[in-house]
């Protein structure tokens, strides 16, 4: 990694080309039939040129990282690293939130009719509303549950059921929940990558998972609060398969457990924990110790869901036909397949494009920058993580159930496609520009999340 490779350009240009592609004929479909249900496709989104307070705190944060970050993420003590990569994150994220203003930009998103807020106050008795939960899904049942709390397992709205009955009432409370807890993810992943792919390429990441184009997303919605609770489910399984103690699995566990509660969508984390122990399968087969401790408490949810009288798997069916009762019986499949890959690159930055042609080079052992063909096994683990979440990107994509508004939905497996970042060379460029697409793109439209 001492010489720029000088592919990298095209696969940023390929990126760019499908971003337009799916920019040109998502307007032209959505104009001539209105069958997208995008304002702006492939996002979610308005176009609405504006700046609001938290613009020259943006600015701020962009330019800081973009100058100082590699230098401070070679340098400062691991846990201070840590520390600075969650507080800095947050900032970001916050600071692009900010730009919508306060109401619109954190405390409002989670009160519209849609979202999660709406529910809080129909679970009074929370063992009675969970054996229920699923006789309110469709749209033509009584009282049909709004479109999040019912396009989700009931962990989810039970998350701000609890903020609520611990006082901290209202969407100013549950906003600022998904923005700090939601900003740890960057730190969880971090985790993982030292734990499987050694610091070296940690700290390389590190900048690249503070100034995502994703902070975009990550202030908006719940999504956020999803992805940190996937990663640390991830970093807590390689931990436990990295030396650490056993007990750590059952952690793991109780978070992956917790995340198929939060999200359908989030069985998917397979692939990863799947890449976890491939990463470490002779220490698992000669101390299975820690597979034994994940397998218990992942079992610790979904009983617990179970036997409140929440059956998952009816609930996922019903959610199926509610799915195609609304605006994804509409949206045209033969869009949606390619252009959600467009809204992933809108999310994790032309720097990941190029940082993704790396990594097909780390798993198929050609020569990088210096002529290297025999890569060290941080670069394959590296390489394997961040193939494992693309794989899990493109089975959901392909599954039909991820029509759109992915620039949200994806935010728990794109934020592992940034540790390819590491790869590259000339960190400031690459982080200049995955700053200005993020500006850009707050600035330039009003997004739905």
């Amino acid at each position: 990694m001492t010489r720029p490779a000088p592919r990298d350009p095209y696969a940023v240009l390929a990126a760019a080309l499908l971003v337009t592609a799916a920019v040109l004929v998502g307007h032209r479909i959505q104009h001539a039939h209105h069958t997208l249900r995008v304002n702006w496709p492939p996002l979610l989104a308005t176009w609405h040129p504006h700046a609001g307070p938290g613009t020259p705190a943006a600015l701020l944060v962009a330019a800081a990282v973009a100058i100082h970050g590699p230098a401070l993420a070679a340098r400062l003590p691991w846990r201070a690293l840590l520390a600075a990569v969650w507080g800095t994150s947050t900032a970001w994220v916050l600071s692009l939130a900010l730009v919508d203003g306060w109401q619109r930009g954190v405390a409002g998103r989670l009160t519209t009719p849609h979202e999660y807020l709406r529910a809080v106050d129909r679970f009074p008795d929370v063992p009675a509303a969970l054996h229920d939960f699923a006789h309110h899904i469709l749209i033509g049942s009584p009282d049909n549950w709004p479109a999040h709390v019912a396009g989700h397992p009931p962990a989810a709205t039970l998350t701000f059921v609890l903020l609520d009955r611990l006082g901290l009432r209202g969407g100013g409370w549950a906003g600022t929940w998904c923005v700090v807890v939601g900003a740890t993810a960057g730190v969880a992943v971090l985790v993982a990558l030292r734990a499987l792919a050694g610091e070296r390429l940690a700290r390389r990441a590190a900048p690249f998972l503070v100034l995502a184009p994703a902070a975009v997303w990550m202030g908006t919605s719940a999504d956020a609060y999803f992805a940190a609770v996937a990663a640390w489910a991830v970093a807590l399984l390689a931990l436990a398969v990295t030396g650490r103690p056993a007990a750590w699995a059952a952690g793991s566990g109780l978070l992956f457990g917790l995340a198929c509660y939060l999200s359908y969508g989030l069985t998917l984390l397979a692939f990863l924990g799947a890449a976890v122990l491939l990463l470490r399968r002779r220490r698992v087969r000669e101390r299975p110790a820690p597979l034994v401790w994940l397998l218990a408490g992942l079992a610790v949810v979904p009983t617990a869901f179970t036997l409140a009288g929440f059956d998952w798997w009816e609930a996922y069916r019903l959610l199926v036909t509610r799915y195609h009762q609304g605006a994804g019986g509409v949206r045209p499949y033969g869009y949606w397949v390619w252009a959600n890959l467009a809204c992933t690159v809108l999310i994790t930055g032309f720097a990941t494009a190029a940082g993704l042609r790396r990594t097909g080079a780390v798993l198929l052992l050609r020569p990088d920058a210096g002529g290297r063909r025999h890569r060290p096994a941080g670069e394959a683990a590296t390489a394997v993580l961040v193939t494992a979440a693309l794989l899990a990107l493109l089975v959901a994509d392909l599954s039909g159930m991820s029509k759109a508004e992915t620039e949200r939905i994806w935010l728990p497996f794109a934020l592992w496609l940034l540790p390819a970042c590491a790869f590259l060379t000339r960190p400031r460029a690459w982080l200049a520009a995955q700053a200005a697409l993020a500006l850009l793109l707050n600035h330039l439209l009003l997004t739905g999340w």
